[in-house]
Order: structure tokens, then sequence, then C-alpha cells
């Protein structure tokens, strides 16, 4: 029978920084994981985070509507080698003449060339994106008032819950025709990594990296932790991940984890699983 004390331990091969230090084989109590994640959260959730990651890119604007474009679109980029993400998003913001929602309103995607933007998503993929996006804010005014009209506060899973609506207006936008290489469509299953950590950015709102533009829409405890290969990893060496596949099943049993460290604001933790999984 497992004692109290046994079962409050949790085996990690971890780094550290000034937290509790873990090596291969040790155990740390629950205490110390807490200390760990904490404090290699506060690490890395600092204003030096920002110029090497996507998030600059929303960071750039002021506007509300601004804002929610870049931060899907750098979000449905955000795969691979970080440098070259954050290459390929100037590249499209160029695109867009560094005027993101004028650009979608006013229609200018239709002439643009064929052409790749990043990896497997090409100007064909970006033009059915934001003709979607297109239809949202002439219906709605900005993504905010759209996701608050779909009631994606009142669900338990509330990213997955915008993606069904976001797919809804695209697939309209584009005569009926569907594009899983803007939002994913297989629901029951996806982590939504990407979507997951726009919506990190657009609601957390400490002042530091995320910008809590959302800040009326939901809350940061309905956030769902952005599940990519490093924090997958991460979360497993640290006991707090049993699940192998890193989909919509792991990313609720990493957050429910986290939620019990911290209830408010259980994605805080992203920057420390990222960040010991990068060694950052």
């Amino acid at each position: 029978m497992t004692t109290q004390s046994e079962s409050d331990k949790i085996l990690t091969g971890a780094p550290s920084g000034d937290a509790p230090v873990a090596h291969p084989g040790v155990e740390l109590t629950r205490a110390d994981l807490q200390a760990l994640l904490d404090a290699e959260a506060a690490r890395i959730n600092s204003p030096a985070f920002i110029a090497d990651d996507p998030v600059q890119f929303p960071r750039r604007f002021s506007r509300l509507q601004d804002i929610e474009v870049v931060a899907f679109l750098s979000a449905t980029i955000a795969w691979g080698n970080r440098k070259m993400i954050c290459r390929n998003c100037d590249r499209m913001l160029a695109l867009m003449d560094n005027q993101p929602y004028d650009y979608v309103i006013d229609g200018g995607f239709e002439t643009l060339p064929d052409q790749n933007i990043h990896r497997t998503f090409f100007a064909r993929d970006l033009r059915h994106y934001l003709r979607g996006l297109r239809q949202i804010f002439q219906r709605y005014g900005s993504l905010a008032d759209f996701a608050k009209a779909q009631h994606i506060d009142a669900s338990e899973a509330p990213s997955w819950a915008l993606v069904e609506a976001m797919n809804a207006q695209l697939t309209e936008a584009n005569a009926g025709v569907a594009n899983t290489r803007c939002l994913p469509g297989n629901l029951a299953t996806t982590a939504l990594k990407r979507v997951n950590m726009a919506l990190r950015w657009l609601v957390r709102r400490d002042g530091i990296v995320d910008m809590g533009v959302w800040s009326d829409v939901l809350t940061p405890a309905q956030l769902y932790i952005p599940l990519d290969v490093h924090v997958n990893r991460t979360a497993r060496d640290l006991g707090l991940l049993t699940r192998k596949a890193a989909d919509r099943k792991a990313v609720e049993e990493l957050t429910a984890q986290l939620r019990t460290f911290r209830p408010d604001d259980p994605t805080i933790y992203d920057y420390a699983l990222f960040g010991i999984g990068m060694n950052l």
C-alpha cells in the first residue's frame, strides 16, 4: 500500500536554476516540484523572452483587431524552428503591409500571389483563413466579440469551442470548403497547441509577455496548456503526465495537474515546461 509521503513524491530528471535540484532517479515532493516550476516560470516569463518568440508579432500592435489577426496567424505557423517561425511571421506581416486588419477588411489577400508562407502553409491557405476572418470581423467587429457571441466562456473547453465556431465561419466564407491547414478539424483528438498558445497570449494579463487583451472574454483559469513536443517530454519526465500521445486527452490531463498548483493560472507553467524542455 502506498503511503501519503510516497504518493506525494514525483520522479524527475529536469534541470533547475535556484529551485530544488533534480537528478534522474531522485524523487521530488510535490512541494519541491511546485517550487521548481514556479522558479522556472518566473525566470522564463520575462521581457527577454519576447525577442525570440512569435509573441513579439502581435505585441507590435495596439488596435485589438490587429492583435487578433496577428496572434492567430502567427500561432498558426508556429511549428518547427523558432528562428524560421519568426522570420516567416515577419514575411507574412510584410505581405499585409504591416497593416493586418486593414489588409483583411480591404480584401487585399485575394490578389496575393501563390507562394510558400511557412513549411506546408501556403498563400492559398492564408487566403482561405483571411476570408473567414474578414467575415467574422464584418459580422461581429472583433474576434473577441465573436467569441463572446459564441459563449465560449460557458464551455469547459473554450479553445475547442472557439475553433469549432471559427471553422464554421471559415468554411462558409470559402463556399463550403474546409481547410485544416488553417485550424484543426479533428476536435475530439487535437491538442490545439497553437490555438491554446494564441489564447494564452490574448488572455493572460500579468503585464510581462502575454497581452491580456481578451481579459473580458476568458479568465486565465479557463486556459489549457499549449502542448508541444518539448512540453510533453518535460511534463512526462516530471511525472505530471502519463499519456504518451500529445493529444487532447494529454492536454486535459496535464492542465488538470497544473491547476492543482495554480488553479487561477495553470498556463503560467507553460513557460517553465517549455524553458526546461528547450534548455533556455
